[in-house]
């Protein structure tokens, strides 16, 4: 996330190390350089002037004091003014009085709009929520059936008239349907196009009318940068827009669009889609993307993922395995899968201060995880439960079951008793440090 754009203002700030003041020379070099970073980026040509005016204002005359760098100080100011281009706050959800609460999702075709349905509808169960997903994409070949899937496999139920071909009536209705069946929150569907067209505003525009939401959130693609924010302005002339949702920061993004909708639009960013799995939605926190932006890491996140996806009476349960020497392949097999459904171990890694840098020219082979899994899986029960009865014979079996070699089987074993040794150490916090010193197959480490 950001990437490029991080080492292109990394580059900008290098050039206070080692300086004792900040001078009108070495501010105005350094603004020439954030000024291409932000517009290599394709953030919007009116945010950069204004945030390289402000930032140069803030730094000319500072005094630094102490035992503070200038570098230091620069990074603060430029960290502060990222937050403040980024909305300065989080901007959450707002919920109605009288249930149920309407959330009209509206988006151009192929911008993620029905996942992040699905996503915000999962995230809101989790906090007690009983939302209800409504089809209203009838233009959209499959778009129902995506939907109906999309519920499935969350679990939550859908409301959909395949064969009626009025989207403002299919809205209506499923607010008829929400108060009989007590869904507190309405989720609307609504259709996409590939560009903006006159019937589809009206159509959207109209379910606005007639449902009248409490929030209205656009959903744009964060790899189409500025095209996003000038198609965000158009729905919000139209609509009155209460959020933004920008999907895909997951991929090779310049990062443009995050940072030039609040300012173009004048609705702040409420979410961002991280990848394609329903769990892969972030509330926006301006502070947190500011940091990540600027290579420091975003730990809050990292920590607020990990709590989600542990339970804590299971880690209590493996904490007292732990102090007994009763850790087994089953329990580590359990571990691993919790920690990919946190994401992208790469982003994960990224989360932690300095290693954005440390992992700038490591290749990550996010698909090591399966190769283990599927080592741990071709080992039976007793294997599992006991590592030293595997043989010459036994690690020939396990790995022809699992498509590796014995080699790879070798060192996972290794590295498990070595895991093992090093847990007899730990008295508390063991969900968390665990896999601190195990090594994948082929060398990936933690």
């Amino acid at each position: 996330m950001f990437e490029n754009l991080q080492e292109k203002l990394e580059l900008a700030l290098k050039r206070f190390r080692g300086q004792t003041t900040i001078s009108e020379e070495n501010i105005s070099e350094a603004m020439k350089e954030i000024r291409r970073a932000l517009l290599d980026a394709d953030v919007n040509i009116n945010v950069t002037k204004k945030f390289v005016e402000d930032v140069r204002e803030k730094a000319i005359g500072q005094e630094v004091k102490g035992k503070v760098m200038p570098e230091q100080l620069i990074v603060k100011i430029v960290h502060d003014e990222l937050v403040a281009t980024l909305g300065g706050k989080q901007s959450e959800l707002v919920f109605s009085s009288h249930p149920p609460t309407v959330i009209l999702v509206a988006g151009l075709q192929g911008s993620g709009k029905t996942t992040f349905c699905a996503k915000l509808a999962k995230s809101l169960r989790k906090k007690g929520r009983q939302p209800l997903l409504v089809a209203c994409d009838i233009h959209r070949p499959a778009a129902i059936d995506q939907l109906k899937l999309l519920g499935q496999q969350i679990g939550l139920p859908v409301y959909a008239q395949p064969d009626l071909k009025d989207a403002v009536k299919i809205a209506i209705d499923s607010l008829t349907y929400a108060k009989k069946f007590a869904r507190d929150v309405v989720i609307i569907d609504t259709a996409g196009r590939l560009t903006i067209d006159e019937v589809m505003m009206e159509e959207v525009k109209s379910i606005s009318q007639n449902v009248k939401p409490t929030e209205t959130l656009f959903v744009c693609d964060a790899m189409i940068g500025q095209d996003a924010v000038t198609t965000a302005k158009a729905f919000h002339d139209m609509l009155s827009l209460t959020g933004i949702v920008l999907t895909k920061l997951d991929g090779d993004t310049r990062g443009g669009a995050a940072l030039s909708v609040l300012s173009v639009v004048g609705k702040p960013i409420k979410f961002v889609g991280t990848g394609e799995k329903v769990d892969a939605l972030e509330p926006f926190h301006p502070e947190r993307i500011a940091s990540r932006i600027l290579g420091m890491g975003d730990i809050l996140t990292l920590v607020e993922k990990a709590e989600s996806e542990f339970d804590e009476k299971q880690a209590k349960e493996l904490e007292e395995k732990i102090k007994k020497n009763q850790f087994t392949f089953d329990d580590f097999l359990d571990q691993l899968k919790t920690i990919k459904k946190m994401g992208s171990i790469r982003d994960l890694l990224g989360m932690i201060p300095g290693m954005d840098k440390a992992l700038k020219n490591v290749t990550i082979d996010e698909k090591a995880f399966n190769k283990v899994e599927a080592v741990i899986l071709s080992m039976t029960k007793e294997e599992r439960n006991n590592p030293k009865i595997i043989n010459g014979s036994r690690r020939s079996r396990i790995a022809k079951g699992s498509g590796s070699t014995v080699q790879d089987v070798n060192r996972l074993i290794k590295q498990f008793d070595d895991m093992s040794k090093m847990m007899k150490n730990i008295t508390r916090g063991g969900k968390s440090r665990m896999m601190q010193n195990f090594k994948m197959p082929g060398g990936m480490g933690f």
